[in-house]
This record gives C-alpha cells, structure tokens and sequence, in this order.
C-alpha cells in the first residue's frame, strides 16, 4: 500500500511539473509585439508607396504567405515540442512533384492526386519520428539527411524534362480560387462562433473545477478584437476578388491546430513535452508516441504547403521546395512568438510570422529593393525575435520560474 501511495505521489509531482512546464503557457513575445512591428512595417511601406495597402496587392500578399504559413503551421508544431525539422521545405517540393507526376503523366483526378501528396508527407513525417525515437539519433540530423534525400527524390519523380505542368482546376483553383463575398463573411461568423464556444466551454469547465479564469471583460475584448481583424480582412480581400481558397486553407488549418492545442489532451501533452520531456515521461505521457504524431502532422502540413505553391506556380520543377522556403518557414515560427527552446508558442505564430516576413518581402519588392536587402532585413528581424526569447527564458531561471 505504502508502496502504491509512494508511486502514485511521485507520478502526480511528475505531472505537475510537466504541466507547469508546459500548457497553457504563452508565446514568450505573445501576439503584441507581433501586431505592433507588423503595423510599424505596413506603415512605413503604405506611406512610401500607397499601392502596399492597397485590396489588391495584399490579396497578393495573402497569396504569397499561403504556402509558407502552411508549412509554419508543422514547424510550429516540431518547434513546441523542443525539435527541429530541416526537410520540411524538400519534403514539401517532393510531395508537390509526386502530385504532380500522379495529376498529369499518370491521369490521377486532381483532388486524389492532392490527398496522395500529403498522405506521402504523413508517411515520411512518421517515417522521421520513429526513426529519432527508436535510434537516439538527434532530429537535426535525421531531418538534414532528408533535406538531401528529398531533394534527390523530386529529381529522381521529374525525370529528364524536370518540371511538369499544372492544368487540372482540381489543383490550380486552390491557389487561384476566391469565395463568394457571401460565403466569406458566413465563413468568418462561423469560425468566430465556433472559437467563442470553445472559450466559453473552456470557461465553464475551468469555473466548475474551481480554477482560475480570466476576467469577463478581457475575454469579451478578446472577442471583439477578432471580430474587428476578421471584419476588416474579408472586407478588404472582398474589394479586390475576394477571400483566396489558400487562405481559408492556411486558417483553417491553425485553427484546427489551435484547438487541439489549447482544448485537449494531446495538445497538453504537446506542450509538456515541450516543456520537459522528462517530467512528461514520468507523469504517464508516451513521449515517443507524441514526437512521431507531430513529425507525422509537420509532414503532412509540409505536403500541402508544397502543394499550395505547385497550385500557385501552374508548375513543379527542380527547384520546387528549395531555396529560402525552409529558412522562411522556420523563421515565420519564430517571429511569430513560437519558443525554439520548446513548450512556448501558439498555432496563430505560422500566420503572423509568414504575414511579416511576407510584408516586407512584398513591400521591398514593390519599392525595388534587390533580394539581398530582403535577406538583411529578414535575418535583422529573425535575429531579434530569437534574442528577445532568450532574454526572457533567461529572466525566467534566475527567477525560480520554469525555462
């Protein structure tokens, strides 16, 4: 009996330094300074050319981040339980480029060919996962191997010619397609009710097991907020040729990963992984089985974003996923507020990350600035996010708190 109380005990001490170490706790720069350089960018950028602003370059602009957002969406999620991910770009072009294959020289319908893609980028993301959790080898390294492999694997699906034309609309509208003014403004209520029924059951919840809950008034503002963004957003796309398909995708997707995080089990689970795997380990969680799910999502987010560009492009060719999609990914994550030390971070850190990194690549393009200032400016920006983060987890341990 003794015994029994004494396992029970430590596994209860367990889980609760695993949850002090990991849910509920926010993006260390939270969504406000975020908010605050994106509106010093648009209004350096609006004020020197008054196209920035205008509906339609930021329907372009929307269009631009579609691709890297959803692939952020699956960094953020590798990023939160302290792990790293390399091959996500090469992956996302691997998958674009079997799609593609399948689509066009194969006659694969459109929409079968899109699922085939990320179920391949869900396969390879177990793939990675269980090979870090079976063999101890670091992520880093299991990633960079597949970083190169992916890349040989798209060369090796093109064949000789080395890019494949897009036609079939089962693909091509999902990055040049647009809801219906009606339907957007019916989209966004709905999403809007479906978050505020989360929070208000999430409340109640809270309320009924005596636990904390923020104030009513902070939670309305909230509310208010988000309605007030949403409203402006849809009205602005609306005025040009509407809300984009990959946008709707993008959000849906982290709001989909929002919830999972915030609302259940496993996204408390994510974050006490990411908090302190240790802790975790002892308070029951299957660690392993954690770090294959989110390489496994990570994969597939990879997948469709890979897709989402093919989509854009018309095409897949042999630098499809290369370049600065991966550095761009990552560092979407992390200005956007998600911690690179674990544990820190939210769903919404994809989209305003790539909407930063988007807007000044959008803004120094139309100011004819060449792509090295781009580079400068975006690595300043990145240099800075990660410092602030360190910062403030370094003042956390000297206070006693959990880093």
């Amino acid at each position: 009996m003794t015994a029994i109380s004494t396992g029970t005990t430590g596994r209860l001490q367990a889980l609760k330094s695993a949850v002090t170490s990991g849910p509920g706790r926010s993006s260390d720069l939270s969504f406000l300074p975020v908010l605050a350089a994106l509106a010093i960018i648009w209004l350096v950028f609006g004020s020197m050319n008054e196209n920035f602003i205008s509906p339609a370059n930021l329907t372009n602009l929307t269009l631009q981040i579609a691709a890297t957002g959803t692939i952020a969406v699956g960094v953020v999620l590798i990023l939160l339980i302290g792990e790293i991910d390399l091959s996500v770009g090469a992956l996302s072009g691997f998958a674009a480029g079997v799609m593609a294959v399948l689509n066009v020289r194969v006659g694969v319908p459109g929409p079968v060919a899109i699922v085939a893609a990320v179920a391949l980028g869900i396969g390879i993301g177990v793939f990675n996962g269980l090979w870090i959790t079976r063999t101890a080898v670091p992520a880093f390294v299991v990633t960079l191997a597949g970083l190169l492999a992916w890349q040989g694997a798209l060369l090796a699906v093109l064949g000789g010619t080395g890019t494949v034309n897009i036609t079939d609309r089962g693909i091509t509208q999902l990055a040049q397609g647009f809801l219906p003014a009606w339907l957007s403004w019916t989209a966004m209520v709905v999403v809007l009710a479906v978050l505020t029924g989360a929070s208000l059951r999430q409340r109640r919840r809270r309320v009924a097991k005596g636990l904390g809950v923020p104030s009513v008034t902070r939670a309305v503002l909230r509310i208010i907020v988000a309605a007030s963004v949403g409203s402006v957003g849809v009205a602005v796309l609306n005025a040009d040729r509407g809300v984009p398909y990959a946008l709707v995708l993008l959000l849906g997707l982290i709001v989909v990963f929002d919830l999972v995080i915030r609302r259940t089990r496993l996204g408390r689970h994510i974050m006490s992984v990411g908090g302190n795997a240790e802790a975790a380990r002892r308070a029951g969680i299957n660690v392993d089985g954690i770090r294959v799910f989110v390489f496994a999502a990570a994969g597939g987010a990879a997948a469709l974003g890979g897709v989402v560009a093919a989509s854009r492009l018309f095409a897949v060719n042999q630098s499809s996923g290369a370049g600065d999609l991966l550095l761009n990914a990552i560092a979407a994550a992390v200005i956007g507020g998600t911690s690179l030390f674990g544990g820190r971070g939210s769903m919404w850190a994809a989209f305003l990350g790539a909407l930063v990194i988007g807007s000044i690549s959008n803004g120094m393009d139309l100011l004819g600035y060449v792509t090295s200032v781009k580079f400068l400016v975006t690595g300043a920006v990145l240099l800075l996010s990660v410092t602030v983060d360190a910062r403030a987890r370094e003042r956390r341990r000297k206070a006693g708190g959990p880093s």
